[in-house]
């Protein structure tokens, strides 16, 4: 696939230069002494698991976060760095994980026990990150009794224990500062014990940018990379910067009378005689099922959806855009049109837009302003 086949229809560029931005400045911010883990589930927010891998390993990256086994291989195939799995890896899939060397989340005794027996059947050992629950009631070990069911897992033969962590809930300070509290009893109480239990791990990026004195020796940043600025930070100098464009073409222009509805929309009669561009994207392609809400880009204008959109296109009023024609480039993410407005009109999340992208949306990896790399995922 070539730059105008992949730009034929609907499309993401994701421009490199600004993904490495955001990750040199996560470590600025860090310093020198704290780690930062690139979070690439989800296959990088969207944006491509296997070539985001690739460009942060060369920018000293050795160590990713993923939510599952398969996450995992292809990140350790794509560039030869350590995963981390934050989630379950199913006992059918734990032979696999640790003959590939996957760093797992070690939960519970009885899964630890659960890995510690694949290993010894794969006769080397299980990799695990434990986690301790201190307040988000997820994945994790109650901190209550978390020091002694450590131990245990320290005891078992082909266990190898490599971090300890938590995930704060982010609601108030004074909840994630209780959380922390829970998870410095337990680290205090492992090294009072004599257990290496290896890195300690708290924050996401919200956390990294919220509460400096709680990074320890990793952070697990996700969402910054991808340019989504957590809330309540002033972002100076633009430290994080959204580095994705969501495009679509232009199939066909009409006009369409007054009272007139289009597509599917039964709410939503047309107030004006209406110049209507069909878009080449719909919500297969990642935009969200919106109806007469948000806007997008065009022609160096803004240009409101009209419309309900549907499965592989959308509809959009151009009357106030002149000269839109089919083959015209419209952005439906990035130039003008910001994430957290298009979060907004659609009520979603920041971080759940960009991993809605649809797999035959091609990436178009951008340096410098021109293609270095194209993906479709087939």
């Amino acid at each position: 696939m070539n730059y105008e086949q992949a730009t034929a229809r609907c499309w993401a560029e994701i421009d490199l230069d600004i993904i490495e931005a955001n990750y040199a400045s996560a470590r600025r911010i860090c310093g020198a002494h704290t780690r930062v883990i690139p979070v690439l589930k989800a296959n990088a927010y969207g944006l491509g698991a296997a070539k985001l891998s690739r460009v942060l390993l060369a920018k000293g990256a050795t160590l990713f976060a993923v939510a599952e086994p398969g996450e995992a291989l292809e990140v350790i195939e794509a560039c030869d760095g350590d995963a981390l799995v934050l989630g379950m890896v199913a006992p059918v899939c734990m032979e696999d994980a640790v003959r590939a060397g996957v760093v797992m989340t070690a939960y519970s005794v009885d899964y630890a026990r659960q890995l510690d027996e694949a290993a010894a059947r794969v006769g080397r050992p299980a990799r695990v990150h434990i986690k301790v629950d201190t307040g988000l009631h997820r994945l994790g070990l109650d901190a209550d009794g978390a020091v002694d069911e450590t131990l245990a897992m320290f005891a078992m033969p082909h266990i190898k224990v490599e971090g300890l962590f938590t995930h704060l809930a982010l609601r108030v300070r004074e909840a994630d500062e209780a959380q922390i509290a829970r998870l410095r009893a337990v680290a205090e109480g492992l090294r009072r014990r004599g257990a290496d239990f290896g890195m300690l791990h708290a924050c996401d990026s919200i956390g990294m940018v919220r509460y400096p004195e709680y990074r320890f020796d990793a952070v697990r940043t996700g969402a910054w990379l991808y340019g989504v600025v957590p809330s309540r930070y002033p972002n100076p100098n633009d430290e994080c910067r959204l580095p994705v464009r969501f495009c679509a073409r232009v199939a066909q222009v009409r006009r369409v009378a007054a009272g007139e509805y289009l597509g599917y929309d039964e709410d939503h009669p047309l107030a004006r005689d209406c110049v209507i561009a069909t878009l080449s994207a719909g919500y297969a392609d990642g935009y969200p099922r919106v109806n007469s809400v948000g806007e997008v880009w065009l022609r160096g204008r803004r240009a409101p959806i009209a419309g309900l959109a549907c499965m592989d296109q959308l509809t959009v009023d151009v009357t106030d855009v002149p000269g839109v024609a089919p083959g015209d480039v419209v952005t439906l993410l990035g130039d003008d049109i910001g994430i957290n407005e298009v979060a907004a009109w659609t009520h979603s999340n920041r971080n759940e837009l960009l991993s809605r992208l649809g797999r035959r949306v091609p990436r178009v990896y951008m340096r410098g302003g021109k293609p270095e790399e194209i993906v479709y995922f087939r």
